[in-house]
């Protein structure tokens, strides 16, 4: 049992030592120790504060971003609307603008096709009438051969006048 029972002197030696320690630790380390707890308390609270101002400023940045999206998605919109606009009005004004050229040219080709009709019906008469001209010069050439035929002729047409 003397084995597991301290001596009175080593208790003593024991607690003088602890004192002394105690002393030492409270003259030169505790201050230290307790402003280095004191700044690490305070660095905690500064990160947790400025980790709550940080997420603070996020939202406020999600919340803008947010706000950014919806104005460009407006925005994408309206340019989409005023492009399918312009893209309907240009395909309005080529459609418009072909129709003004087709009835353009029709007009041309028509106006084309009666000059070329009115120079072949000219050309037409004037054969015609070179043609009327040589076989009435045949026949008149063919009756004036014979003079006694050509004032029985005479006579009849003045007859006729005079009916007439």
């Amino acid at each position: 049992m003397d084995l597991l029972l301290p001596h009175l002197g080593l208790i003593v030696w024991t607690i003088i030592a602890f004192l002394v320690v105690l002393f030492i630790l409270k003259k030169f380390a505790w201050k230290p120790i307790l402003k280095g707890l004191n700044d690490r308390e305070t660095n905690i609270a500064n990160s947790i504060a400025t980790a709550e101002k940080v997420k603070l400023e996020m939202s406020q940045l999600k919340s803008e971003n947010e706000a950014l999206l919806v104005a460009a998605r407006e925005e994408r919109g309206i340019m989409l609307k005023e492009a399918k606009e312009i893209k309907d009005r240009m395909i309005n004004d080529a459609k418009e603008e072909a129709k003004v050229q087709a009835t353009k040219i029709i007009t041309e080709a028509n106006a084309a096709i009666q000059n070329q009709k009115m120079a072949a019906l000219t050309d037409i008469k004037n054969q015609v009438g070179k043609m009327v001209i040589e076989v009435s010069e045949k026949v008149l050439r063919r009756e004036l051969a014979n003079k006694s035929e050509q004032e029985n002729y005479v006579k009849q047409l003045a007859e006729e006048i005079k009916l007439n």
